[in-house]
């Protein structure tokens, strides 16, 4: 069983960030990843609010993420974490898939989550061009354009309304007669003269051609009569689950998971600590991710001296 200072699961911006931390401050830290490093970066095509990069692709930033945290001598694996369990005496065992299996005093979560998606034809194949799971990450990009919020809760309608600073008209997309959001919100949506809402309609598939999106194929759910909706963008808010399940063993959380941590970052298991999208936070944005992960990594450090001097009495 392989030992270090710190386990790192993820290796999105917040992995990657909090790798190159851990080595700048000497620690024996390890990257589990499933894939290839880089997180949602990698399905993001162009990033502009990211400082020091007016306009930059996802997986080149990604790239540039990824050499900056070898650069310090990030330990960077392929593995699947299938889960993080603390131990009796303090500390943590990391197991996956492939049957590896590491220890640690400290871990640090940066796992993320996993925006839920329609399961449509054509979603996965206009995904960063014309499909987006983030309206403060590509909003920007639809300026002058008609587009589609697909969703009813909460997120849907927020972004609807955040939305129309850019597209020329947003169309609610909902399956149902009536939204699942609160009542201000759906209020403040319903007043915005740039939005229409199409009730009981589902999404049956998205259709482009080599420069994006077109339009969405829409079936009414208690009709069944087909429709299509004119759209060069199609934003999918219909939930998102955080991957704070991979920790085996309560752990303080809200109600849709996400996880609760300290000004350090910690959570409330002792040298468990967590960054990025799966922590409960405003806004889930690259430049949070790493700034969660700065915190995180460097107090990791302070941790684990905090442990030794406690020893060493």
């Amino acid at each position: 069983m392989d030992r270090f200072d710190v386990i790192i699961v993820g290796a999105g911006p917040a992995g990657l960030c909090a790798a190159m931390y851990a080595g700048r401050g000497m620690l024996n830290a390890v990257v589990l990843e499933r894939g290839i490093p880089g997180g949602e970066l990698l399905n993001t095509e162009k990033i502009e609010d990211y400082p020091g990069f007016e306009s930059i692709l996802g997986p080149e930033l990604a790239t540039r993420m990824t050499d900056h945290a070898k650069k310090f001598g990030a330990d960077i694996r392929m593995e699947n974490v299938e889960g993080i369990h603390p131990q009796p005496g303090g500390g943590f065992r990391v197991t996956t898939s492939s049957g590896a299996e590491f220890e640690a005093p400290t871990v640090i979560l940066t796992a993320g989550g996993t925006p839920t998606k329609l399961g449509v034809p054509g979603e996965a194949e206009y995904a960063g061009r014309g499909v987006s799971y983030c309206a403060v990450c590509d909003g920007a990009f639809f300026k002058g354009e008609q587009i589609a919020v697909i969703g009813g809760g909460d997120a849907a309608v927020e972004e609807a309304d955040y939305l129309t600073r850019y597209a020329s008209k947003v169309t609610i997309v909902h399956r149902r007669d009536a939204f699942r959001a609160s009542k201000v919100v759906q209020e403040r949506a319903l007043r915005n003269p740039k939005i229409e809402v199409l009730w009981n309609k589902k999404v049956l598939e998205m259709v482009g051609d080599p420069t994006g999106l077109k339009r969405l194929d829409l079936e009414d759910t208690v009709t069944g009569a087909r429709s299509e909706l004119a759209a060069t963008g199609a934003f999918v808010f219909i939930g998102f689950t955080p991957n704070s399940g991979l920790v085996k063993a309560h752990i303080n959380h809200d109600p849709s998971g996400y996880l609760l941590t300290d000004d350090r970052m910690m959570t409330s298991i002792p040298g468990l600590f967590a960054a990025g999208d799966l922590r409960v936070q405003l806004t889930r944005q690259v430049t949070t991710a790493v700034g969660d992960a700065t915190t995180a990594a460097i107090a990791v450090e302070k941790y684990l001296t905090e442990l030794k001097s406690r020893a060493a009495v």
